[in-house]
Formats: structure tokens, C-alpha cells, sequence
């Protein structure tokens, strides 16, 4: 069963090296499962018991599963983001060193852990514009091979490098793309090549770092999970399995997958736009409900704001708050905050316990040490925009932010069955959220 479930997880993110890569594998899922596109820029038509999804910038995608029967409806949401911290090609990328080296210019994307990096086979992917005539077209580019690599200075030149080193993105993290017969225009020339186009034709490019190693299942008894962009493509893979397993017939059932997460999600695809208010607003509309019923569902839903958490590290449990330790393989993480980085609260917290005991699965708790900083994430963000009951939740992992993370299996089957437990019950929210299974 675990087998089965990392092995889809591990197909999914090896085809989705960047987030136009993730929403174009999430829509032909969708499609599969009898989801029918609808874009912002035409008047929908959605009816009850149908099945639709919507993209933005290719990068984000929300997909409605709407009941059949509406007379007094909610609605719920679970949401996760399709980015992860990587490297951005620059526009004039091409960097040539004494002619003997070309590499290519990049700048950050999101807090990555930069000693990662270093030494890894590395290749470039993401979204092309291209012209033909007077239309432009958006085609997604994946160079399938070892491409680049950003090499470690020796530590003979740097001998304090293992004292600690401040990395200069600038300098450091620039990766090597060719020796001494590689020329300016190189670059453009490949891309080109690999989209079967003319050079001239290319008139845009959202082009991204990613790192090639394959997945790993490893441990004394195959118990963990390596492999990049297990934050968050790992809660989107699961909740999306979780989504598609069945739904609550008396409610509009979301599942949302936003860009941009990893650098504040204030963009038109980001948790912090209109996106979701848009959708959610229109599909109403469609469904012939007015302005006052929307509230009113909004303020009956729940989200699960799915978005992964750091586990105990084996090396520093002391980073830990001492009674809020969450593990690889035991189960989801409810993530709290007192200053309200996290959205869970007592009444989404006891909603969400309630759907993981009738669902069998195990909850962990996690709450950052009182004299550390901690991270955010999209939930609170996205009720920036629609106001509703809402719970930070995520997975346990190791080495967030690096270029190859870990998680543990057992896991991803625990998102699933909470994910589509949630799905599959009627949420009644009025005078307190209470939990009605239909299943």
C-alpha cells in the first residue's frame, strides 16, 4: 500500500520540475477523473454534480466538485502550494570566464538552504513563449539530462569553509554550463532546439534550476522519503488523492494549489490574490445563489491549509519546543502559532481531530520553540481573502528547503485518508463547527 502510494508521489514529482510542470500533471489528473478546464477569460456554465478546474499563469490551479444538492451549503477547501526555492535563470544569463567557461546567471527564489546545491546534477525547466504570426503561446520546457552544475571550491582554497561560510548568490551559485567552445548565445540556441523552434520565435521564458537525483526510499526498514520539492508537492500529490476520493454532496468541494508561496504569495497566482475569492464568487453566481448566500457558505466552510512541517531532527532535537515534537511516519501535523502564522484554533483543531479519529488516522502537534522565529505559510494569507474557518496541517519532514528533502511513507497514506475523510463528511458550523460523516 505504502509502496504503491510513494511510488505515484515519486512519478509525480520527477514530471514536475517546476510549478507550471506540477499544474499541468495536477489538470491531466483532474481530466482523468472526469474534470472539464474552464478558463477566467469565458463565461462559465457550472451546474450541480459537476466536475471543473480553473489555472492561473499556468502556475496555480483551483478545482470545484460541486454536490448535487445545495439547499443549505459550505464551502471546503484544501489548498497547497506548487513552488519550491530553486534558482532563476536570468534574461541575459550567459557568463563567460577567461573563455575558458560559460555559466549562466541566476538569482534566488525563495529561502533555499545554498550548500545543497553544490555538486549535484543539475537541468533547466520551466515556461517558453513563443510567437508564430500574432499569437503567442505558452509551452512548457524540461531539458531531460544533466545540463549544469554548481562546483564546490576546494576546500584547500577555502579552509574555513567548514567553520561556516556565508554563500554569496552572486558569486557562489552561479552554475557552470560549458568549456571553452561554448559561446555567447549558446543558451538560447539549446532552448531553442529543444522546443523545436526558431530562436527569433521565442519571446519570453520563465526558466528555473532543478536538481536531476532520482527519488530515494532508503532506512532500516524503507521507512523514508528523499527526493526534491517534497515541500509542498507532497501535500499537493496527497490532498489531491485525498480530493478525488469522493466528496460531500451538500457541499462545493475545493482543491486549490497556489504559486509563489516560497516568496510571500503576493501575486496574481498567489494565496494573497483574488484567485480564490474569484472562483469560488463565480462559481456561485453560476449556480444561481446570490451575494448573501456566498457569505454565508464561506462562513460555514473549513480550509486545511496543507503545507509541510519540520520534523525533530536527529542531530538537534534541542531546535524543537520541548512538548510540541512531531516525527517522520507518525502522522499529520497540526501546526499552531500564537501570533497567528498558523490559522489553526480550538474549533478548527477540534473539527480536524474529529475527521482523523473516524478516518484512523494519527495527529501530531508542532509548535515552534517561544525564542525562535519560526516559518509561515499560505493559510492565513489566502483568509486574507475569504474568511473561514481554517487549520494549518502538513507532514513531517527533514531538511526543508534543501535540494533534496526527506519525509516519511507511512505519511502520505495518513494526508490521503484524513484528506478524503474530510471530503467525504458534511461539515455543520453553526453555532460550533460539528462533524456529520456521510460516508
Amino acid at each position: 500500500m505504502y509502496e504503491e502510494i510513494v511510488s505515484g508521489l515519486a512519478s509525480f514529482i520527477g514530471k514536475s520540475p517546476t510549478a507550471f510542470h506540477a499544474i499541468a500533471n495536477i489538470g491531466a489528473i483532474l481530466r482523468e477523473h472526469g474534470y472539464q478546464r474552464i478558463c477566467e477569460g469565458e463565461k462559465w456554465e457550472i451546474k450541480p454534480g459537476g466536475k471543473y478546474y480553473v489555472t492561473r499563469n499556468d502556475s496555480s490551479i483551483i478545482a470545484l466538485n460541486v454536490g448535487a444538492r445545495l439547499t443549505d451549503y459550505c464551502f471546503k477547501i484544501a489548498a497547497s502550494h506548487s513552488d519550491s526555492p530553486t534558482f532563476k535563470i536570468k534574461e541575459n544569463a550567459e557568463i563567460q570566464v577567461k573563455e575558458k567557461y560559460m555559466k549562466l546567471n541566476t538569482e534566488g527564489y525563495g529561502g533555499m538552504l545554498c550548500a545543497s546545491w553544490f555538486d549535484r546534477p543539475l537541468s533547466v525547466a520551466g515556461r517558453v513563449v513563443v510567437r508564430e504570426g500574432n499569437r503567442y503561446e505558452a509551452r512548457l520546457l524540461n531539458i531531460d539530462r544533466d545540463l549544469l552544475m554548481i562546483p564546490n571550491m576546494a576546500v584547500h582554497m577555502n579552509r574555513e569553509v567548514n567553520n561556516g561560510y556565508a554563500y554569496n548568490k552572486q558569486v557562489d551559485m552561479l552554475p557552470l554550463f560549458g568549456g571553452d567552445e561554448c559561446r555567447k548565445g549558446d543558451f538560447k540556441k539549446l532552448v531553442a532546439r529543444e522546443m523545436n523552434v526558431e530562436e527569433e520565435s521565442i519571446f519570453g521564458m520563465d526558466l528555473y534550476l532543478y536538481n536531476r537525483m532520482k527519488p530515494s526510499v532508503w532506512g532500516a526498514q524503507k521507512e523514508f522519503l528523499s527526493c526534491p520539492q517534497l515541500d509542498d508537492l507532497q501535500c499537493a500529490y496527497t490532498s489531491l488523492q485525498g480530493f478525488l476520493r469522493g466528496a460531500d454532496d451538500e457541499a462545493v468541494n475545493v482543491y486549490a494549489c497556489f504559486d509563489n508561496e516560497e516568496v510571500g504569495s503576493g501575486t496574481k497566482q498567489g494565496a494573497a490574490s483574488t484567485f480564490l475569492y474569484d472562483t469560488l464568487y463565480r462559481a456561485n453566481l453560476c449556480l444561481g445563489k446570490d451575494e448573501e448566500e456566498f457569505f454565508c457558505a464561506a462562513s460555514k466552510g473549513l480550509m486545511l491549509s496543507c503545507d509541510n512541517a519540520h520534523g525533530v531532527h536527529p542531530n538537534h532535537p534541542d531546535k524543537t519546543d520541548e512538548g510540541n515534537c512531531v516525527y517522520l511516519n507518525e502522522g499529520i501535523v497540526v501546526k499552531s502559532h500564537a501570533g497567528q502564522k498558523y490559522t489553526s484554533d480550538a474549533v478548527s483543531i477540534a473539527v480536524f481531530r474529529g475527521i482523523c479519529k473516524e478516518a484512523g488516522v494519527p495527529l501530531q502537534f508542532f509548535a515552534n520553540r517561544s525564542d525562535m522565529a519560526g516559518g509561515s505559510t499560505l493559510g492565513n494569507i489566502a483568509m486574507s481573502q475569504v474568511s473561514m474557518n481554517s487549520i494549518d496541517i502538513g507532514l513531517a519532514q527533514l531538511a526543508m528547503h534543501s535540494a533534496y528533502e526527506t519525509a516519511g511513507i507511512r505519511d502520505n497514506w495518513y494526508m490521503i485518508q484524513a484528506t478524503g475523510r474530510f471530503f467525504e463528511s458534511r461539515i455543520e458550523t453553526l453555532p460550533v463547527p460539528s462533524l456529520r460523516s456521510t460516508v
